[in-house]
């Protein structure tokens, strides 16, 4: 059917006329990259800080070996004062961390860990300062960080490789899994004072750390009260610019609840000195070049004193000192006395371990996804689903964790909603228009509303809400300007309005490549999901559509694709207003698809950075998912050479959905449909489905 285009300016009854020009999708994400941007700067945390959240969302998730064992590998030097040996010592099971030991020659008088940057090596820091601590005493352990390189990211078996510095690519993979590349390093630190303490356990323990290891050093203080005393160095500030930093920083909910200051009442009252020191300077990962694309942008600059001054002054805490002039005073406040005369500085060789200890992470990290259904069975341990009446009961805790934990939290849109309405196309069977709806402050809706024509005085149909995919926009839905568009989506919109159906067509925000994605890195650390302003946008939409006189409210539906069918598992399951859900291109073994390092389609290797969600494996698979939306009526729609995966992890998945509905003898609420095609609309089973059970003729 080929649609006239009209570009009036009459309204629906009871909207204003919208006149608003322009690309109204980029002014929707540009209103929440502003929201976003002044919660950042105005929201602080309120509640004191919680140790135990904070391990939770760097992800401490595993229990170290009950017995932490150290393997001297080779003696590197030695001399009056202390000896060095290239040292592993356990950590989890298949993992180790890598690095040096420094002995000293007399008694040790305390025990000392010390964390270089990524970029730099043991035997560096070991060069720079680290012997220095061993000349006055310390018995000292420095492991190696995973590093910036991007030589090993990707699989070369598979012809997949990436940018994603080595440090990205096990955050990806360990973000999903609830566990951090930042968490997996305080581990191996906590690890390092495990054994020393075990052979001393009088000795007082510090800890020092520059760069990435001035975070791991802080980090560590912070979950573990045997540190004594911490120096943090090129690190501490006011990180409330932590989007614009490497992702492999990014921590979910951290600004509500931890700025640096917030970390130091932590560590208080045990001494904290805060070393002034230039960081590495970090301007992004490592340039794209053909065959290896898909990091996510972020670098790092050396804050200004004063804002080192400001955060300092915010923490309130009489335990900290402030060093701006590095060197001795650093090794005085870090000895709490003189520091002895220093000797030559130690000739180390050059020792290659990080392969090593990148593919024990990523092994490590694997396997931990692989177990997650095991994990997820625990974590529904307590939901009773012997019935509909039975789940209905014990839902509520599982509602709010997939709100607060997987979507994120915002307000609640409040009053009446505002709308502003044209009517934009025309056809013998249907008209539309354009709908404008304000949420809150800059967050709006935006679609595009079918009407059919014919319709009975007082007539109320049901409401299918089509969703477009990544990078779409409603107008694709319904009338396509390209011949992908009208291969991808099949004009299923105009052809569900075309059947009688009510059709809203939501624009969503995953649109504009970067600047939507951000919206992600800037929303995570306040614990703000990218889903949580589309649920509000589609909570408000819905606030009005079911106030017209042709809406049949109690017959709302919900049809998307690809980024569509991601939204079709999250916004109906915190929106029970819809009343049936088909999901096309998008249902999977889900924790697999984002994690896997084995698979072509794995988002692993892909640009798209946006879609990871911290810790979904273990709680909200797809088929978790779908029981939140049980026992509402639920399909998926899927074709066989869809590259979003393979039929055997869908079937897989599906399989866990079905066997739910019938044990509550309600199969004929769910069903699967199979399709020769690609990543598509079908179009065939799933429009009769919504026909049955929207009650539509």
């Amino acid at each position: 059917m080929i649609l006239s285009t009209l570009l009036l300016a009459a309204a629906l009854p009871g909207a204003l006329p919208l006149t608003r020009q322009g690309d109204l999708a980029l002014q929707m994400v540009e209103g929440i990259d502003q929201y976003l941007t002044r919660r950042i700067a105005t929201d602080q945390p309120t509640a004191p800080p919680d140790r135990t959240r904070f391990r939770h969302i760097i992800g401490l998730a595993d229990k170290r070996l009950a017995k932490i064992e150290l393997d001297k590998r080779a003696q590197l030097t030695a001399n009056e004062n202390y000896t060095i040996h290239h040292v592993r010592w356990t950590v989890f099971e298949n993992v180790d961390a890598d690095g040096l030991l420094i002995d000293p020659k007399l008694a040790p008088t305390c025990l000392a860990v010390a964390i270089p940057d990524a970029d730099q090596t043991p035997e560096q820091i070991a060069q720079f300062y680290a012997a220095r601590f061993a000349e006055n005493g310390c018995r000292v352990l420095i492991p190696t960080l995973i590093d910036r390189k991007d030589e090993w990211s990707g699989n070369p078996e598979i012809n997949r490789l990436t940018n994603q510095p080595h440090r990205e690519y096990i955050y990806r993979m360990a973000y999903q899994a609830g566990r951090h590349i930042i968490g997996y390093e305080v581990q191996k630190v906590l690890a390092a004072i495990d054994f020393l303490k075990s052979e001393n356990p009088q000795l007082s323990v510090q800890i020092s750390g520059y760069g990435e290891g001035g975070l791991i050093a802080f980090y560590a203080a912070a979950v573990d009260e045997r540190i004594q005393t911490t120096v943090v160095s090129g690190y501490f500030r006011n990180h409330r610019g932590i989007h614009n930093e490497p992702i492999y920083r990014n921590v979910w909910s951290l600004l509500p609840n931890f700025g640096d200051a917030e970390i130091a009442r932590l560590i208080a009252p045990r001494k904290l000195i805060i070393e002034a020191q230039r960081h590495p300077g970090i301007q992004g990962p490592p340039a794209e070049r053909p065959g290896r694309a898909g990091a996510a942008p972020g670098s790092i600059t050396t804050p200004t004193i004063e804002e080192v001054k400001s955060e300092i002054q915010r923490a309130n805490s009489a335990n900290i000192t402030l060093i701006d002039k590095p060197g001795e005073a650093t090794l005085k406040a870090f000895l709490n006395r003189e520091p002895v005369k220093p000797g030559p500085a130690p000739v180390l060789p050059k020792i290659d371990r990080m392969e090593r200890q990148f593919r024990q992470l990523v092994n490590f990290t694997q396997l931990a996804v692989r177990n997650a259904e095991r994990a997820r069975k625990q974590y529904w341990a307590n939901a009773n689903l012997s019935s509909p009446s039975a789940w209905a009961q014990t839902r509520a805790f599982y509602d709010q964790q997939f709100q607060d934990e997987i979507i994120g939290i915002l307000p609640k849109p409040t009053g009446s909603p505002k709308p502003e309405t044209r009517q934009i196309y025309d056809t013998h069977l249907f008209e539309a228009h354009e709908v404008y709806l304000p949420v809150f402050d800059e967050i709006f809706s935006y679609g595009i509303l079918l009407i059919p024509k014919g319709r009975k005085p007082g007539e109320r149909r049901p409401l299918v809400i089509a969703q477009h995919g990544l990078e779409g926009r409603p107008q694709e839905i319904i009338q396509p300007t390209i011949p992908g568009e009208m291969r991808t989506y099949q004009r299923f919109a105009a052809r569900l309005a075309e059947r009688g159906f009510i059709v809203f067509a939501p624009q969503n925000p995953y649109i504009h490549g970067n600047k939507f994605r951000q919206l992600s890195r800037k929303g995570d650390p306040l614990q703000i999901g990218l889903f949580a302003f589309i649920g509000a946008q589609y909570s408000r939409s819905i606030d009005w559509l079911e106030t017209l006189p042709f809406v049949d409210k109690d017959r709302i539906g919900f049809y998307g694709l690809s980024y569509g069918g991601a939204t079709a598992v999250r916004i109906p399951a915190i929106e029970p207003r819809i009343k049936a859900v088909v999901c096309s291109g998008n249902f999977n073994e889900w924790s697999w698809k984002i994690t896997s390092d084995e698979q072509t389609f794995s988002y692993q290797f892909t640009r798209e950075y946006e879609i990871y969600e911290f810790n979904q494996t273990n709680t909200f698979g797809h088929a978790e998912m779908a029981t939140l939306i049980a026992p509402r009526p639920f399909f998926v729609e899927r074709g066989h050479s869809d590259g979003v995966g393979i039929d055997e992890w869908v079937a897989y998945e599906y399989a866990k959905v079905r066997r739910l509905f019938a044990q509550w003898q309600i199969a004929g609420k769910t069903e699967i449909e199979y399709f020769n095609g690609i990543h598509q609309i079908w179009g065939h089973g799933a429009f009769d489905f919504l026909h049955r059970h929207l009650q539509w003729p």
